[in-house]
């Protein structure tokens, strides 16, 4: 079974609550298709970009938030403007512990990813609000930050109930074909997904899925059936399944091919990747 490159892999480590980055970008790049152990807002301020999330292509106009929960594999494509967006890092378990985590939830049960608020809406000076506490060192600085960063995600929450994009098909591009095979993967992981059986479940030749998969996601069936499992495998193995159970009920036959892939994915064995999160966790 060939091993995973070492470009399809989690991107970023997140050991604090949350991370605020202001970035811009002159030069067109694509990104490789990646995922991440936390949530992220992306609040898109000016430029030029496509951002694909798990086979759906979301252009994003200024002032569009898009949602990416973690696991959902994503891939932004920089056009030749200038693009300048403000991204938020949030650990799962500090949205969960201000009940503040619904649009995300949202966001992954149903696949669409884009929040257009309404008019008024502020979300870049709110989050200029936190930029500024975070570097003005001043008394309780961090406990300031800390509120605009809850504020901020309040309005997210109330903007994504509300949301003007919601339901609107021209929000996005996708390849139903391959959406379907998608869910079908995500719902079959621990049973044989070979090419040939999903080019049956979507009435595609072999290659023709093959062609239109990678179109569409940004990496192959091979791949994205890869990462699926060894993200599966770890929610396993997190919740107290023994590492070879996990792997086999993640889908993966043949245990010396999983600790390949897990190598190369998270650059560590299992059993290292689980004492280090132990001690983050006691930390």
């Amino acid at each position: 079974m060939a091993a995973i490159p070492p470009d399809a892999d989690r991107r970023g480590y997140l050991l604090e609550d949350y991370r605020l980055f202001h970035l811009k970008e002159s030069r067109a790049r694509r990104f490789d298709y990646h995922y991440h152990e936390f949530d992220k807002a992306v609040v898109f301020l000016s430029g030029e970009v496509t951002y694909t999330v798990e086979g759906r292509a979301y252009s994003l106009l200024p002032g569009d938030i898009l949602l990416v929960p973690h696991h959902h594999i994503h891939q932004p494509d920089i056009g030749g403007a200038t693009y300048e967006r403000c991204i938020l890092w949030l650990r799962p378990e500090f949205l969960a512990r201000y009940g503040l985590d619904p649009c995300f939830r949202q966001a992954d049960s149903t696949g669409f990813h884009l929040v257009r608020p309404g008019e008024g809406a502020k979300a870049a000076e709110l989050l200029e609000e936190m930029e500024a506490a975070g570097r003005e060192g001043l008394f309780a600085s961090a406990l300031l930050e800390r509120t605009c960063c809850i504020r901020f995600l309040i309005a997210l929450n109330r903007w994504a109930l509300d949301n003007r994009a919601a339901g609107d098909d021209r929000a996005y591009t996708s390849d139903g074909k391959i959406q379907q095979v998608m869910a079908y993967i995500n719902d079959h992981l621990s049973q044989p997904l070979t090419v040939e059986h999903l080019a049956g479940v979507c009435y595609l030749s072999p290659s023709r899925l093959m062609h239109r998969f990678k179109a569409a996601a940004g990496c192959s069936v091979h791949q994205y059936v890869m990462q699926k499992r060894l993200i599966a495998a770890c929610g396993l193995i997190r919740s107290g399944t023994g590492v070879m159970k996990a792997a086999r009920q993640a889908g993966f036959g043949d245990y010396s091919a999983f600790l390949r892939a897990f190598r190369c994915v998270y650059h560590t064995s299992p059993k290292a990747f689980m004492e280090g999160e132990s001690r983050e966790e006691k930390g």
